[in-house]
């Protein structure tokens, strides 16, 4: 490799994070350009944190997927990166706490995360149609609200 091409490879290899910031510059140029983009990225960000947070209760990313809608959010909004930056700070320690307890806290929490599970999937009449398609039937399985009747 030569002298010259190695000094023009810094400028080449600035990478997706800085064309992202210059097109994000010439976009807060445009005030109707970056109205708009605000509220897409708000309502992105908004729809995600949302899913996740309807998710927490259950098995799975509920979690990450919080974080990920913050940090959509955090990309424009200085509120939702102090939000970020404090949630994941309580996630961190509530989850130093969880893992230093005994085993049989850690089986309660096991079995709590278990019992949502069981009784939304009751509520959202999963259990009653479950049990239909294998040929059973009792009251107690339906939803108390008539879903999945």
């Amino acid at each position: 490799m030569t002298e010259n091409t190695t000094s023009a490879d810094p400028a080449k290899r600035r990478g997706i994070k800085h064309r992202w910031s210059m097109h994000r510059d010439r976009l807060r140029e445009r005030p109707l350009a970056d109205f708009s983009y605000r509220v897409a990225v708000a309502v992105i960000g908004l729809s995600v944190l949302f899913v996740g947070i309807a998710a927490i209760p259950y098995p799975g990313p509920g979690w990450a997927i919080v974080f990920l809608g913050l940090a959509i959010l955090a990309t424009e909004f200085y509120w939702a990166h102090r939000t970020l930056t404090f949630t994941r700070r309580r996630y961190d320690t509530a989850m130093t706490w969880f893992r230093g307890q005994p085993w049989w806290v850690q089986a309660g929490g096991a079995v709590l995360t278990a019992a949502v599970l069981v009784a939304t999937l009751w509520i959202f009449g999963a259990i009653a149609w479950s049990a239909r398609m294998l040929g059973l039937e009792h009251p107690m399985l339906r939803s108390p609200i008539g879903l999945g009747a």
